[in-house]
């Protein structure tokens, strides 16, 4: 058995655990301006640009976490992430390094992965597609 054919073979599993592991990583965002949790953090005003942006990524990050719609809700946060880098950490600096702004690019093309590749077999969608 070579590398090659261990990687073909396991290629979905590690697409579903890398959706869960990015949904979990996206949910520390909302939970800490929401309920300031896992990290304390700032309170975000209601109704503000950050709180719609933290609503956005509670409700799309819990779908995404259990795979449900994951083509559609990635292609959302994909677009939401670059909204966020351009709005929020271009201004300080072209390079993403300098302005903070890793994460919000990282996750933006991650979620443009997830757009055209889906969720994996370790997910709502494909439970649903079984039936």
């Amino acid at each position: 058995m070579n590398i090659q054919s261990v990687a073909e073979r396991f290629s979905p599993i590690v697409l579903s655990i890398v959706r869960i592991m990015t949904a979990l990583l996206l949910l520390q965002h909302p939970l800490t301006k929401f309920f300031g949790w896992p990290v304390a953090g700032r309170t975000v005003e209601l109704w503000s640009l950050y709180w719609i942006a933290g609503a956005l990524e509670l409700f799309l990050g819990a779908l995404l976490l259990v795979g449900f719609y994951t083509r559609t809700v990635a292609f959302i946060l994909s677009g939401e992430l670059a909204f966020a880098y351009f709005l929020g950490h271009a201004p300080r600096g072209f390079f993403p390094q300098g302005n903070g702004g890793e994460a919000a690019v990282l996750f933006c093309f991650i979620f443009l992965y997830f757009a055209c590749a889906g969720g994996g077999p370790l997910s709502l969608d494909a439970v649903w597609k079984k039936r």
